[in-house]
């Protein structure tokens, strides 16, 4: 369903918005696979990383601008997202990192027999208080051993594997392997390098041992399982060159009532959209009115690409159940396959056999594993309590090979010490500031806490109490965490940073009739066009000017829009409303009226962007006193997460950290620098997702990245997610 979903553009800051189930983000997502699911992410992350960051970085170098934002709250620790994970297998006979030599601090090599950057036996030192390597590794350890012990277990099959095998790969095989991926994205291996820190937090030698060592091994492990055959080729080509149907889709969660939307439809073609909008659960391409990117063959679920392809333009499809959902299309139009020249075609086979077999990699990876696991011996100490006892400092066992709790400690230390030292310096500096105003945090204010994360989702029973049982037992699973670990770093130091912020806001009267007008009062409907140069931006202007129609107006999108979701539904985008984030667009779309359709070439950073008016939605509320309460919590909460934000920012900025892994210190700011940067106002951090429990990430003094070229386009607002 991957080629289903529609990316509506990045949630802009919704000042008025649902939000958040926890003001603080101190975890990432837990990353424990099963076995198969491990083989699957690691060979995408392996194959796919260093394209997907070539593609990203190549570009950001084109299009570097300040980021769009605003102050992030605190993290304990920060989400790694996008980090490919892997095992780390190095070449038999090649030189072990000693791990002695790692935790004393002193010098050691990786898997691949690079040198690697010494541990201090200090981590940090804040305000004069140390947090040491035993304490860090401890922390480590807890969040991520679970993880990383099968990471670290896979690692040994491969190992043994090659040994077996007598696979060989050296140092030299992987820079040649870094320097052609480098080449291909026209980077030198420096550059290549110091965008991967960059772009995706992936440090040099993490990049040489979890991606590009297992992939060589893997590549020779499974050699003749890689070969591309003819068919594969063709079903690669007709993917990308084929045939393609642009169509309309409404989700639903049940198959009853997607039947019943189905009939509607059947009966008035022509009332889809509006169906879409207001219908689907699919809340993205609902906006679009059910528009999303046209279905292209073999790259999604095969009862989806049937049926549409087998639609006349402005048919009905039936009901058809798929990913756990129930959908309803309507054939807007069958897109003709791309004619290609001989010497294109050749060019196409060169450039996509490499593909396929990469491809190919995930199911040759999956057999692979799946035989070394049947006729090997692993023993899983560290997830077993009795054998934990009974094998002290043992972690697991694989054919009898011991990986040791210290090896295990290491690794997590290794892997995630950074990250997770940001988020232990946060958690000091919130104990030092309650020490000082001596203030403690009590199991009510953690029970309050879980309570109004609760609500917050809409967790309530059919009283409509809050059900918070059931909501610690949904964010814990998703979360893949312990009810323990997440009361520590998520509900803990919420509740601390809302002490010491305060809780008395005052909401004016400007402020519900702002946030009433964000939520519930009337949108633009605009086509929108998004071009990287100013020039550029111009000409497309120029043409609509001449040529004022819808059509002609989506069909420049088609052509010239480099923002993807205007792009492929010529122009569509989610109705524009005020104060949702992006004063300049906001204005710019509620001045277009009719016979003053066309805006004029909007410059937003180093995008331009030009809106072609549709018509304004009614309001979804009239009256005020009907939503007053919940805006008033809303805006409550808005505010309260400002306050939080900058007495964040007030303790980063007075405190001393000496943080000696990383190899930075800050001193306290002076008084007046304070005073001056606080004058610059903070925005509430994202607001959640309908579905998702996403949380702002980490503070970074790290330049920010340039901005996707989909965060300038406003997204539907969401609504709380109920239970």
């Amino acid at each position: 369903m991957s080629d289903m979903d529609v990316r509506t553009g990045v949630d802009v800051l919704n000042n008025n918005g649902t939000y958040a189930c926890h003001v603080l983000r101190w975890i990432p997502r837990r990353t424990c696979r099963r076995w198969h699911l491990w083989v699957v992410t690691f060979t995408i992350g392996c194959l796919l990383a260093g394209m997907a960051v070539g593609s990203r970085v190549a570009q950001a170098e084109t299009t570097r601008g300040p980021r769009n934002g605003s102050p992030k709250l605190p993290v304990v620790v920060k989400s790694k997202k996008g980090k490919p994970t892997g095992p780390p297998a190095a070449p038999p006979g090649g030189r072990q990192g000693s791990s002695k030599a790692a935790v004393r601090g002193d010098s050691a090599t990786d898997e691949t027999g690079a040198p690697t950057k010494s541990v201090p036996e200090t981590m940090a030192v804040v305000n004069g208080q140390p947090i040491t390597r035993e304490q860090l590794a401890r922390e480590c350890l807890a969040r991520h051993g679970e993880e990383l012990l099968e990471t670290e277990v896979n690692k040994q099959l491969i190992l043994q594997a090659c040994a077996k095998r007598g696979v060989a790969i050296s140092a030299q095989d992987v820079e040649a392997e870094i320097e052609q991926m480098a080449s291909k994205f026209g980077f030198s291996v420096e550059r290549w390098l110091q965008l991967l820190r960059d772009e995706r937090d992936i440090q040099p030698h993490q990049y040489r041992q979890d991606i590009v060592w297992p992939t060589l091994a893997l590549r020779k492990l499974a050699a003749e399982d890689l070969v591309a055959t003819s068919e594969e080729m063709a079903k690669a080509i007709e993917t990308e060159y084929g045939a393609k149907v642009k169509v309309r889709m409404i989700a639903c969660q049940h198959a009853q009532k997607a039947e019943q939307i189905r009939a509607q439809a059947a009966a008035k073609p022509a009332d889809f959209p509006r169906l879409a909008k207001d219908t689907s659960e699919d809340v993205n391409s609902a906006a679009a009115q059910g528009l999303i990117p046209p279905i292209r063959r073999h790259v999604g679920d095969p009862t989806i690409e049937k049926t549409v392809f087998a639609m006349k333009p402005g048919e009905i499809s039936p009901v058809v159940s798929a990913g756990g959902q129930f959908l309803v299309f309507k054939c807007e139009q069958h897109l003709p396959a791309v004619e290609l020249t001989p010497a294109e075609r050749i060019e196409v086979e060169r450039r996509l056999e490499g593909q396929v077999r990469e491809h190919k990699m995930r199911s040759a990876a999956t057999k692979l594993f799946a035989h070394l696991q049947k006729n090997a011996k692993i023993v899983n100490v560290y997830n077993d309590p009795q054998r934990r006892a009974a094998h002290p400092g043992v972690a697991a066992t694989v054919n009898d090979h011991v990986i040791t709790l210290k090896q295990l400690a290491h690794k997590c230390l290794e892997r995630h010490g950074a990250a997770v030292l940001d988020g232990e310096i946060n958690r000091m500096l919130l104990q030092q500031a309650l020490a000082d105003r001596k203030l403690n945090i009590s199991d009510q204010d953690i029970e309050a806490e879980i309570r109004r994360a609760a609500e917050a989702m809409g967790y309530t029973d059919a009283r409509g109490q809050i059900d918070r049982d059931k909501w610690l037992t949904d964010v814990t699973k998703e979360e893949e965490t312990t009810v323990e670990m997440y009361m520590r770093d998520v509900v803990w130091p919420s509740a601390a940073l809302k002490m010491l912020a305060g809780n008395n806001m005052e909401i004016t009267d400007d402020d519900l009739k702002k946030g009433f007008e964000s939520n519930y009062g009337e949108r633009v409907r605009v086509l929108a066009i998004v071009t990287g140069n100013q020039r550029s931006a111009h000409e497309v202007w120029d043409m609509a000017r001449k040529t004022p129609t819808d059509e002609f107006f989506g069909q420049l999108a088609s052509e010239y829009s480099i923002e993807p979701i205007s792009k492929a539904n010529q122009g569509q985008i989610p109705p524009i409303r005020m104060y949702g984030g992006q004063p300049v667009i906001e204005k710019e779309a509620f001045e277009l009226k009719p016979g003053n359709e066309l805006s004029g070439v909007i410059a937003l950073g180093n995008r331009y962007i030009i809106l072609r008016y549709l018509g304004r939605t009614k309001p979804v509320v009239s009256e005020m006193d009907s939503v007053r309460e919940e805006l008033t919590k809303a805006i409550q909460e808005k505010k309260l997460r400002g306050s939080m934000a900058d007495s964040f920012e007030q303790l980063r900025r007075r405190a001393q950290i000496d943080n000696f892994l990383a190899g930075t210190t800050q001193a306290p700011a002076r008084p007046e620098a304070t005073q001056a940067s606080h004058q610059e106002p903070t925005a509430a951090p994202r607001a959640a997702q309908t579905g998702s429990r996403q949380q702002p990430s980490a503070p970074s003094t790290r330049s920010r990245p340039a901005p996707q070229l989909d965060e300038v386009l406003p997204v539907a607002p969401r609504p709380p997610v109920r239970r």
